[in-house]
């Protein structure tokens, strides 16, 4: 496969050619910040101006989203072929472990297919590393559009981000994707224009995907994977019936307090006797389906919404205890692994100092949220255990298990307070 280098100087003649419009502004070098976008007069946007000022029009057809490949595929049979073979899936990977099988499945299938396994041997083989670069190209260039979601949009992906943006981007009737100056903003000559990249994201997720952790921001939070635990006889019927990777997600507010959102956790935390049940199904055509029930009542389709589920049952306040006792294990642990990792980081000589720098920054800002964290669970717990319903709870839980005539029924039963 050919690959090709082009420079900012073939940039104009390249955006005539495509229809790209630059208006009042054009790409060019930033000491520190690699290209960028840059005023060539200045601008100005008035709050009461009724239009927006627009800085850059990007035609639909040159837009790579979702649709627009559901759309080629529909008319190219060998893409369309390509497509089916990879299995509609992203070729973003969280891990090089995860890219690397992402890989080696993509070239095994392409073997049976004659136009695309010559295709990509053309001049040379692709490798891993260049499976990679797609996966780096795709994660630091991609964007949300209003319209048609992620996608990539060529020459708007020059432009840096910035927490105090000047600019913001947006889809027009036509589809084009346009680029806008806020309103109230001044923008001298020479200066350059800056988007945000997504004041949400989190440090790893901003690090992970474009290379940096912005100093200015406000947003402090990790997302962790959720497993089942590990005794539970109902593990994999609730990893079916909640659909999705659990995960779970510290943040702090602005007010500095941490919270956490886990909907998977209160399904780990409920079992039969609590009134959760899962039954296999049979249609009339012979199909099976695994559906869920609380109380008795189908909520197959609102697993993610558990917590609403069981607010109003009378052990609710337990329910959360265990929740939460769940909840502060997983971060204990998390956050033993990040001070184990600092205390004997041996990387710092592998790697370049900018690189060693963010990746201690980041660890440095996960260790706090997951310190700040630990310390409101510890409060939640005791508010908890003073809870009328939680002490009654357990002073009953207790006395079963002193009972020697309850001892058979104990040991089958799983003590989740």
């Amino acid at each position: 496969m050919r690959r090709g280098h082009f420079s900012l100087d073939d940039l104009p003649a390249w955006s005539t050619l495509n229809g790209v419009n630059f208006i009042n502004v054009k790409v060019s070098n930033i000491d520190g910040r690699g290209n960028g976008l840059i005023a060539t007069n200045e601008l100005v946007s008035r709050e009461d101006d009724l239009e927006p000022v627009a800085l850059l029009t990007v035609p639909r057809e040159l837009i790579i989203s979702a649709e627009g490949v559901e759309e080629y595929a529909k008319e190219n049979k060998s893409f369309r072929q390509l497509l089916d073979t990879v299995g509609h899936q992203s070729a973003v990977a969280a891990k090089l472990t995860a890219l690397t099988k992402e890989f080696d499945h993509l070239r095994e299938n392409l073997a049976n297919l004659p136009f695309w396994n010559e295709i990509i041997s053309i001049d040379e083989s692709i490798t891993i590393q260049d499976w990679f670069l797609l996966d780096a190209l795709f994660r630091s260039r991609s964007l949300g559009l209003p319209r048609s979601g992620e996608s990539m949009v060529p020459c708007l992906d020059l432009v840096n981000h910035s927490s105090q943006a000047t600019a913001y981007f947006d889809e027009s009737n036509e589809g084009e994707v346009v680029l806008y100056l806020r309103k109230g903003c001044v923008v001298p000559a020479g200066s350059e224009i800056t988007i945000d990249y997504g004041q949400d994201k989190s440090p790893a997720e901003m690090l992970f995907s474009y290379g940096f952790i912005d100093p200015s921001s406000s947003a402090r939070s990790i997302t962790l994977l959720l497993e089942p635990l590990e005794d539970d006889p109902l593990a994999i019927a609730k990893l079916h019936a909640f659909g999705e990777p659990p995960k779970l997600k510290l943040e702090e507010g602005k007010d500095g307090i941490p919270h956490w959102t886990a909907p998977f956790v209160y399904l780990m935390c409920l079992n039969e006797e609590d009134g959760l049940q899962f039954k296999v199904l049979q249609e009339t055509d012979g199909s099976r389906h695994l559906k869920m029930f609380w109380q008795d009542i189908d909520i197959t389709q609102a697993s993610n919404t558990m917590k609403d589920l069981i607010r109003d049952h009378e052990l609710y306040q337990v329910f959360e205890l265990r929740a939460v006792t769940v909840i502060m294990g997983i971060v204990q642990n998390q956050l033993d692994q990040l001070l184990n990792t600092q205390n004997g980081d041996s990387s710092a000589e592998l790697v370049t100092p900018e690189v060693y720098h963010a990746v201690s920054h980041l660890r440095s800002v996960e260790i706090g949220v997951l310190r700040k964290s630990m310390q409101a669970l510890n409060e939640q717990k005791d508010q908890l255990l003073q809870d009328d319903t939680v002490v009654e709870y357990l002073t009953m839980m207790g006395s079963e298990q002193n009972d020697p005539s309850a001892e058979g029924a104990a040991d089958e039963e799983e003590d989740f307070s």
